[in-house]
């Protein structure tokens, strides 16, 4: 990325670097819903910044560096608190609320994920996107675990949504292994 800035042409720098950050979303974060929106549009918000002259190109260099660095502390905080891929998405998932953030410690919330991913794998079925019977009685089970561990009641809709929509981008990944 360093190298990137240096390239005398910045225009060409800038679309280096987009092609970079968006081929990285894509491939690091693919399964994570709620990192990759938000990496999406972290990344618009620059160029469009760029793109609407609000900024120079140097500067748009500098942010996307900067991005990048991000990218790669929020891929390497899953590995910190412990946890696979699959239970850094559940984790970003149930994070993405300030809320649970500030009340809850991060290793509650590491508990509780691990805890999550492993009843989704147990419990959903093959077909279980399909099946409204189903998807109602995880709701239900992701819904008795937020109140267990005190996840903030204000949230809770929000977040149990978003679990359900993290499990179904996973897909054959969650239920491979029942």
């Amino acid at each position: 990325m360093a190298e990137v800035s240096r390239i005398p042409q910045k225009n060409l720098a800038v679309e280096l670097l987009q092609r970079l950050l968006r081929d990285e979303i894509r491939t690091r974060f693919k399964a994570n819903v709620v990192q990759q929106k938000r990496f999406s549009e972290m990344l618009a918000a620059s160029l469009n910044k760029y793109i609407n002259r609000a900024v120079e190109a140097a500067q748009v260099i500098e942010e996307l560096i900067a991005m990048a660095k991000t990218f790669r502390e929020a891929w390497e905080h899953g590995a910190a608190l412990g946890l696979t891929p699959a239970e850094q998405s559940f984790y970003d998932a149930l994070a993405d609320n300030r809320s649970a953030q500030e009340l809850m410690a991060e290793d509650v919330l590491a508990t509780m994920v691990r805890e999550l991913a492993e009843m989704l794998r147990r419990d959903a079925t093959i077909d279980w996107q399909s099946k409204e019977n189903v998807r109602a009685e995880l709701r239900i089970r992701i819904k008795t675990m937020l109140k267990r561990y005190k996840y903030p009641p204000n949230r809770q809709e929000s977040a149990i949504k978003t679990v359900l929509r993290q499990a179904e981008t996973m897909g054959e990944e969650l239920t491979e292994t029942t």
